[in-house]
């Protein structure tokens, strides 16, 4: 199959694009599940933006966006995109109303929320299931738009570039590998003009608040064309996962209770009912997400309390049921009625500041590749991401992506200059006979990074997650060579991969800034005040 453009992946990021390139030319969107299956619909908080002077939050500008984002990246977040993204913020907020997002309004003015590391109310919301209305809205846009085809339960397995068929003079995009589940046929998608918007690696964790398909995979399949991918050493915690127990699905172990709730005036809380974070800042619950994660981590090893608490006890009745109703309705499914209980909470990952390394444009270092969304590294973030500027981000970078695309990357016309692209070759036409074996792997790898690559490290319990990636890496390779490829096998090589790029940049960082916080060097290095960048040839 062949398009002008290529997009893997339909969240805020790869929606946008596909949605203002279809104008342009024909576009192919695959993702490897269902459409709605994404971090994006998973996002309950919001949208940070800074919105005209008449309807934005008195005294709230955009060089005060700034200022908290840079705040919150502690050093590293590269202050030309923040600036750009953060003025680009009130267009992408126009498109999005365009396409049919109904964001929450107080008569004629949108109603602003508040998180922590923001200074003013800022975050554009749907209640507390904005993700699920942006996702919605974009994906009814997409499929009512011609020259647009989307295509679910398609799993990318790598990407074709020459430098991979053996080109010497130049590296540039011509397709991908793709696995359509059902048939268990893998097809060649050819396209020079290629979007990964694949979204995050939270799976590579125990715990963690994303859906089951955050498994890394367009930063695996940058990594394995020799792109650059940087700062995936910075993994974030959010800091209020529900705490259950005796949960027995993974929607129950995995519920986030947003940062909005904390942003509308819940505080976190210990089993003697004292607020603790304050201790570690000033601005208390409502601190960056990595200072509040330390400080919870430290409290549950201080005490050894398996959790702690947000209490929103202290709000008026029939609040939380208003202004939270899924959070609210959830909680009560398993329960607990958050206007008379405080809600346990630990940390859970969240969030990949790192990834595949771009511009402002969302331009690789392989011609035709772009990247945008969580999968990219812009330089947004820094060491740590500001609360909802990830939205924001994924729909600035695919209008500029969109736009730098048009201006320098016109379409091969020459088809005599592309070399031929192989047919798939699979290993033994068997399906793998022993799935418990790959299962096996999945737990085992999930659950060396939650213990020796989580909220605080040392270069021992990294140097031991190292060995058993090597270990790990060896098997997948035999189950991927020696079998039929499917989702579970290409889900665990991807995650190796990722996890393995997590460690190795993380023994790279010998300091404690933002995200990474490591007892071999606890304070602040400035000869790390730069981004850890690495390739794989």
């Amino acid at each position: 199959m062949t398009s002008d453009f290529l997009v893997l992946g339909t969240g805020i990021a790869g929606l946008s694009f596909a949605i203002r390139a279809a104008k342009h030319g024909s576009v192919t969107v695959i993702t490897k599940g269902d459409a709605l299956d994404s971090n994006t619909a998973w996002a309950q908080g919001g949208i940070a933006s800074v919105l005209p002077e008449s309807l934005r939050d008195p005294g709230d500008s955009c060089e005060l966006h700034v200022t908290d984002t840079l705040d919150a990246g502690a050093g590293l977040c590269h202050e030309a995109v923040v600036r750009t993204i953060v003025d680009e913020g009130a267009a992408a907020i126009d498109d999005l109303v365009d396409y049919g997002s109904e964001f929450d309004k107080e008569g004629d003015r949108f109603q602003l929320g508040k998180e922590g590391g923001h200074s003013k109310r800022r975050i554009l919301h749907a209640r507390d299931t904005t993700g699920h209305e942006i996702a919605t809205s974009l994906l009814e846009t997409a499929r009512a738009t011609p020259n647009l085809t989307i295509l679910e339960d398609h799993f990318a397995i790598d990407l074709i570039t020459t430098g991979k068929l053996g080109v010497v003079t130049e590296d540039r995009a011509l397709g991908a590998y793709v696995l359509e589940r059902k048939s268990g046929e893998v097809k060649i998608f050819r396209s020079d003009r290629i979007v990964l918007a694949t979204g995050g690696c939270g799976k590579v964790y125990l715990y963690t608040t994303n859906p089951d398909s955050s498994t890394g995979d367009g930063v695996a399949m940058a990594w394995r064309a020799g792109a650059q991918v940087a700062n995936m050493e910075f993994i974030q915690f959010h800091p209020t996962c529900f705490y259950n127990p005796g949960a027995t699905g993974p929607e129950a172990r995995s519920f986030l209770v947003s940062e909005a709730v904390r942003g509308e005036g819940a505080v976190l809380i210990n089993a003697a009912g004292e607020e603790f974070v304050n201790k570690a800042d000033p601005r208390g619950s409502l601190a960056p997400r990595d200072i509040v994660a330390r400080a919870i981590d430290r409290e549950l090893k201080k005490t050894g309390a398996p959790c702690v608490y947000l209490d929103v006890t202290g709000k008026p009745k029939g609040y939380m049921k208003e202004r939270f109703p899924f959070i609210y309705e959830k909680l009560r499914s398993f329960g607990l009625d958050a206007e008379t209980q405080p809600i346990p909470v630990v940390p859970a990952a969240h969030y990949q500041c790192g990834g595949v390394v771009t511009d402002i444009d969302g331009k690789t270092s392989i011609r035709g590749l772009f990247a945008v969304g969580e999968s990219a590294c812009t330089g947004l973030h820094g060491a740590n991401r500001l609360a909802s500027n990830s939205l924001l981000e994924g729909n600035v970078l695919a209008r500029r992506a969109l736009d730098h695309i048009l201006q320098h990357y016109a379409p091969e016309k020459n088809a005599l200059d592309a070399p031929d692209i192989p047919d798939w070759e699979h290993g033994d036409t068997n399906a793998p006979d022993e799935l418990v074996v790959i299962y096996h792997n999945w737990d085992e790898l999930r659950r060396l990074m939650w213990d020796y690559v989580s909220i605080v490290r040392t270069d021992n319990r990294l140097r031991r997650a190292a060995t058993r990636l090597r270990n790990l890496k060896k098997e997948v390779r035999e189950f991927y060579w020696g079998h039929r490829v499917n989702a579970d096998v290409l889900e665990l090589r991807n995650l190796v991969a990722v996890a393995s790029l997590v460690v190795d940049c993380a023994l790279r960082r010998r300091e404690s800034r933002g995200l990474h916080h490591t007892l071999d060097y606890p304070q602040r290095d400035p000869r790390f005040q730069r981004d850890t960048v690495i390739r794989r040839f």
